[in-house]
């Protein structure tokens, strides 16, 4: 995903906790707690629409609270007590439960630096910005600490107050793992204070400050990314989690921190079930490892870890847990040969012998596929919707898989299937995904019983399996960098901050715009994504992988999980989004996976922004037109694209993904609404099918978002075009398939279609190197300066065509083009696409208005236009002269049935 940072930082931080995080529990409040309570006037007295999105800055995940109080004005109230030592809290005023609308489209804040305990009132008012702060009777003002970490090269717990603190050397104590640490010496600079302890500093244990009765963690320098860590720490053994066999299970998980772990085996996978069976003390072993041997079969039994950090214990799920139970608390031990389906050691990947230009690539978001009550598909919005077959509209047109099939396409890409976090599985609910909680695990809401982990893994391989045989290979939707909660992340319980990028000063790096970017750079991140990737692409026969937000993870781990992968699986593919993103790396030299490293990186390719922004305009202008609207002076941008090397980053056809629409932003036809509100549908469809052709006949590799082809639309009750629709439900993004019906959607369909067709019918539009698009490729000369046209030879085809001309027309008028000696069968123009020829043309050929034309020279008779003659005769008749008789014949035809209909029925009343 591009994502726009200011809007989805927001949009994704909403993910981060559910809407039911319980209000009166955070409102319960001792005489000594800090309260906020945020005040919101609204002139129509509505706030039941919204709540306030409220985060202790620095503080870690924010949550929503909801106006359940009335002040004495009439006004909402909600409450959150504060966290103690809590200077900032950040707010934004939203739509109930979602981000569709913003009061203030910015975050703001409110300032509790002098505020101890009691109450503070902050007063806001609807549309304005900024907010009035009021203390209560019960506020106490006070000293507070804003910053307290261990300068590590002086050896001293350095501090900075808000304020003077008078009697500092008696002001302060210190503990280590819980356990009151000496203080040799107390020294103040203004507000800045150092503590020297009497013991060494052991910069794995948790140390903590207590002033003013409140305590504050000290923030030690990470010696994760140091090499000595990894050295002692690296594990490189291939069995951690359960490794589970009829006699007996061996559980290991990595913990080079912990003081004490215990496995838990409980009855359930509901973590609010109080059904513990048993707790067992697991063994210190090699390189930071624990281990536990449990004999007897524990299949299907569920389990936790329980991690003693200091005196601090924690329970978590398995990082490598391979199935969980219901919303991904517990790892469940599973016999993972028992969840495959009849013949699955004979299923394969059916596009193995493709290369990567030869993909096809279809992206889907699994509920979008059967929600519309229009698919009559019976298991709408799970992995065996993509199962069925005979699913049909009303009016007995194809839906869900068939009509995928009937498309043409390669591979279907499948939007996040991993479990995540956002959505609860015992309700079900919309998430495209991007907010991974176990990435080993299959999402719970799009199986048939979440509740029974091995039902998610079953119906997962039941999909892929089903989807091979009807031709079609499965990429993976995967978002290795970052988490849905990187506190409660199960990889960051067991080892604290360890799976993510946090500075020196605490601060978790945020390019992700999600809060917590990984750390791929550290060994075991490293080994987990690697090993993450390998298990699918093994286990449940992935045959590629979609990185999201791959800019943020580094070239070291992306070429090994390639070189790893394909060591068992080289038919596997591989690319990602390139974008350059802010983040703060935990060591040195690290190169990370963007578009302009890409030569730093083997056989893994990228989208390409250039030309989805070139056809359309750009995803961050509503109001930007592109190649296919009216906007002029892209040519030269455009036909770098269309011959693979769309920018210096760009060294073959191989690293080009190219497409004019995915799940973020408008979609194609939407976009084209926006800016061209007032043209008819025929002229929208135009442009539509225009962009299409433009990146279907491209070289490298074309993408297209679902529904593209039926001129999908996502608009909401207002009529408004929806651009990020990540959350807002089954009505505005499933797939519409009665729209079919309309005959002018489904030709969009089959142009679609014939674009697809063709392209797997020519080679020459599947070239693999610069060298080979160089060698056979070339910008068409003599062409009005307004078009865009290419020849593509003979030689490069391999097939018994001799050459194809694409020309590309954006204006409003039709305009006529010259062409090179010979024969030349059209095959795609305005009105259709496909692999046969419509008509023989010679000398000269018309380009339409707002249309791709594509010829193929010497079309061998029997095509498409074998009973067309390169004068444009039918027969020895026009093609005029010789469709008017054919309607004349018609004519009469109906005529002599109609008297003899009439005759007979005369007959039959006398």
């Amino acid at each position: 995903m591009k994502k726009r940072i200011s809007a989805f930082l927001l949009a994704v931080l909403m993910l981060v906790t559910t809407f039911a995080a319980s209000v009166g529990d955070l409102t319960r409040v001792k005489a000594d707690d800090l309260v906020l309570k945020l005040h919101l006037h609204r002139d129509d007295g509505d706030y039941k629409s919204w709540d306030v999105w409220l985060w202790e800055v620095d503080g870690g995940d924010g949550a929503a609270y909801t106006f359940d109080e009335v002040d004495e004005n009439g006004d909402g109230v909600a409450t959150k007590v504060i966290t103690p030592g809590t200077n900032s809290v950040g707010f934004i005023v939203r739509t109930a439960g979602s981000w569709d609308k913003k009061d203030i489209d910015a975050d703001q804040f409110i300032d509790l630096s002098t505020v101890t305990s009691g109450t503070v009132h902050f007063y806001v008012v609807s549309g304005v910005e900024g907010g009035t702060m009021e203390l209560g009777t019960d506020a106490v003002a006070g000293v507070k600490l804003s910053s307290v970490k261990y300068n590590q090269s002086k050896g001293v717990i350095d501090i900075k107050a808000t304020s003077e603190i008078e009697n500092a050397d008696k002001a302060f104590s210190v503990k280590c793992n819980g356990v009151d640490a000496a203080i040799e010496s107390v020294t103040a600079n203004g507000k800045t204070y150092s503590i020297k302890l009497k013991d060494e500093v052991d910069l794995t244990a948790s140390y903590s400050v207590t002033f003013d009765g409140t305590d504050y963690s000290v923030i030690i320098p990470s010696i994760f990314s140091t090499d000595e860590f990894e050295q002692k720490y690296t594990y490189t053994g291939n069995d951690l989690g359960a490794t589970w066999s009829k006699d007996s299970t061996t559980f290991r998980v990595w913990a080079p921190t912990a003081a004490k772990v215990k496995v838990n085996l409980y009855e359930s996978g509901d973590k609010k079930a109080n059904d513990l069976k048993q707790s067992i003390d697991m063994t210190a072993d090699v390189n930071g490892t624990w281990v536990a041997k449990v004999d007897g079969d524990l299949n299907k039994t569920y389990y936790t870890y329980s991690v003693t950090i200091g005196d601090k214990e924690s329970e978590a799920c398995d990082p490598y847990a391979r199935a969980t139970g219901i919303n991904g608390d517990r790892a469940m031990v599973i016999d993972l040969a028992s969840t495959n389906p009849e013949g699955w050691d004979n299923d394969k990947n059916p596009n193995a012998d493709l290369k990567i230009t030869d993909a096809i690539i279809y992206e889907l978001q699994i509920r979008d596929l059967g929600a519309d009550a229009s698919s009559n598909i019976s298991k709408p919005g799970t992995y065996l919707s993509l199962t069925e077959h005979g699913t049909k509209t009303a009016s007995g047109i194809s839906t869900g898989v068939d009509h995928i099939k009937e498309l043409g396409i390669t591979h279907l890409h499948i939007l996040p299937f991993y479990d995540f976090g956002s959505v609860d599985e015992s309700k079900g609910g919309y998430n495209w995904g991007y907010d991974p909680k176990n990435y080993n695990v299959p999402e719970g809401s799009y199986s048939t019983d979440p509740a029974n982990g091995e039902v998610r893994v079953s119906e997962v391989k039941q999909m892929v399996q089903s989807l091979h045989n009807d031709g079609i290979s499965v990429v993976m939707d995967v978002v290795y960098n970052h988490v849905y909660q990187m506190n409660d992340f199960c990889f960051n319980v067991i080892v604290p901050q360890y799976f993510s990028r946090i500075d020196d000063n605490g601060k978790a790096s945020s390019g992700s715009g999600c809060g917590n970017d990984t750390a791929s750079e550290r060994s075991m991140v490293r080994k987990y994504i690697v090993d993450s990737v390998l298990y699918w692409a093994t286990e449940y026969h992935i045959d590629g992988f979609r990185f999201d937000l791959v800019g943020l993870i580094d070239t070291d781990t992306i070429n090994e999980i390639v070189k790893e992968v394909h060591a068992v699986r080289p038919d596997i593919i591989f690319y990602g989004e390139g974008w350059t993103m802010n983040t703060t790396t935990t060591k040195e030299n690290v190169t990370l996976t963007t578009q302009v490293n890409s030569s730093q990186v083997q056989d893994f390719a990228f989208f390409n922004d250039n030309i989805r922004d070139d056809i359309k305009g750009s995803v961050f202008s509503a109001s930007d037109k592109g190649y296919v609207t009216g906007k002029t002076g892209l040519n030269s941008s455009i036909t770098r694209s269309w011959l693979g090397r769309p920018g210096t980053w760009c060294k073959s056809p191989s690293q080009t993904v190219n497409y004019a629409s995915c799940h973020d932003n408008n979609t194609l036809f939407d976009r084209i609404c926006n800016v061209k509100i007032t043209e008819d549908l025929a002229t929208k469809i135009k442009r539509n099918n225009l962009a299409a052709a433009l990146y279907l006949t491209a070289e490298g590799i074309p993408f297209m978002q679902a529904g593209e082809e039926m001129l999908r639309s996502k608009v909401n009750a207002e009529g408004r075009f929806e651009d990020n629709t990540y959350n807002l439900g089954d009505e505005i993004n499933s797939l519409k398939w009665d729209t079919l019906d309309d005959a002018a959607y489904m030709g969009v369909f089959e142009y679609y279609k014939g674009l697809i067709a063709f392209r797997k019918a020519h080679a020459g539009l599947r070239l693999s190197t610069a060298a080979e698009v160089a060698q056979y490729v070339k910008e068409m000369e003599g062409i009005d300066k307004e078009l865009l046209g290419f020849e593509v030879s003979g030689d490069a085809t391999g097939e018994e065509s001799d050459g194809i001309i694409v020309v590309f027309n954006p204006t409003e008028q039709d305009v006529e083009v010259a062409l090179p000696e010979g024969k030349w069968g059209v095959c795609v123009n305005g009105e259709r696409a496909g692999a046969d020829a419509v008509e023989v043309v010679e000398g000269k050929a018309v380009a339409s208005s707002l249309s791709a034309l594509v010829l193929v020279k010497n079309m061998k008779a029997g095509s498409a236009d074998a009973s067309a003659s390169s004068d444009g005769k039918i027969l020895g008749m026009t093609k005029p002269v010789f469709f008017g008789v054919v309607a004349a014949v018609a004519v009469v035809v109906i005529v002599v049935i109609v008297v003899v209909v009439v005759a007979a029925n005369k007959k039959k009343n006398k």
